[in-house]
């Protein structure tokens, strides 16, 4: 085969893995428009005919799950706990970078070591630690997330840093610069990019996370991903699959908007911590 043709099934590829995988949300988004009698006999049928209701899913959605106070809740917790990521991670990956010594080494390998540890694992533990200590609110989520998603932030942030040269740093300290100063005016723009891939993959995981925060917050203050799926469920088990086609619609739209928009910064700030090793 010739180098078009490999690229041409390549292509192929990944266009079927992209229907593939897009098909899911498609589903979704024509059952959101169906009566919730039809969705369980025919899922896969397009919402034509009798099928049709229009927006009354999403009339029906609204007034029982009370969206707009848990999309407020999930907009708190993400848009801090995301500010607070990017920041702190970033302070602490480059004194693991540029402080060498055994401390660091550990401390760099306990960070790499908690993003292969599966959440289920710690989830009682971590749970108890975070009711003993009173984090058990809103605010108190953004500590905890600043906890789980250090890991991979770190990560990424120290695999840029080691391709920003040094000198950079020595000058600023030269002209009389302190350890802060050098961070923010030199060193923190500099990792643009990776920061906004730091705030985009956080930003989705944040906004779209149900088990912590139905463990932490419960049925009190509930975010987004919690409120959809506790209201959408009746007696005896019963869901209300129209419902909770739509709501999942309108919960996904600002993350998928979000990601749309910053989508390229992912890939320059990935390939840009990777050209050097």
């Amino acid at each position: 085969m010739t180098k078009k043709q490999i690229n041409v099934v390549i292509y192929a590829v990944l266009i079927l893995l992209s229907l593939l995988f897009l098909f899911p949300v498609f589903l979704v988004l024509i059952n959101a428009f169906k009566s919730k009698f039809y969705i369980s006999a025919d899922p896969f049928a397009l919402p034509l005919g009798e099928y049709f209701v229009g927006f009354e899913n999403f009339r029906r959605g609204l007034s029982s799950v009370g969206f707009f106070a848990a999309v407020g809740r999930s907009a708190v917790i993400t848009v801090l706990s995301v500010l607070v990521i990017v920041l702190c991670a970033a302070m602490c990956a480059w004194f693991l970078v540029r402080v060498e010594g055994r401390f660091s080494r550990i401390l760099y390998g306990a960070f790499v070591f908690s993003m292969v540890v599966p959440f289920p694992m710690i989830m009682y533990t971590a749970t108890y630690i975070i009711d003993r200590v009173r984090l058990s609110s809103v605010l108190g989520m953004i500590p905890v997330y600043l906890g789980f998603g250090a890991g991979l932030s770190i990560f990424l942030y120290t695999a840029f840093i080691k391709t920003l040269p040094i000198e950079l740093e020595e000058a600023a300290q030269i002209d009389g610069a302190g350890v802060i100063q050098t961070f923010f005016r030199v060193v923190f723009p500099l990792l643009s990019p990776t920061a906004i891939t730091v705030a985009i993959l956080n930003g989705m995981w944040v906004w779209n996370d149900y088990l912590l925060p139905y463990l932490v917050l419960g049925n009190r203050l509930k975010t987004i991903p919690v409120a959809i799926e506790l209201a959408m469920q009746g007696a005896f088990g019963a869901v209300d699959l129209g419902g909770l086609m739509a709501m999942l619609i309108l919960a996904i739209l600002p993350i998928l908007l979000f990601y749309l928009f910053a989508q390229r910064y992912v890939i320059e700030g990935i390939v840009s911590g990777a050209v050097k090793g």
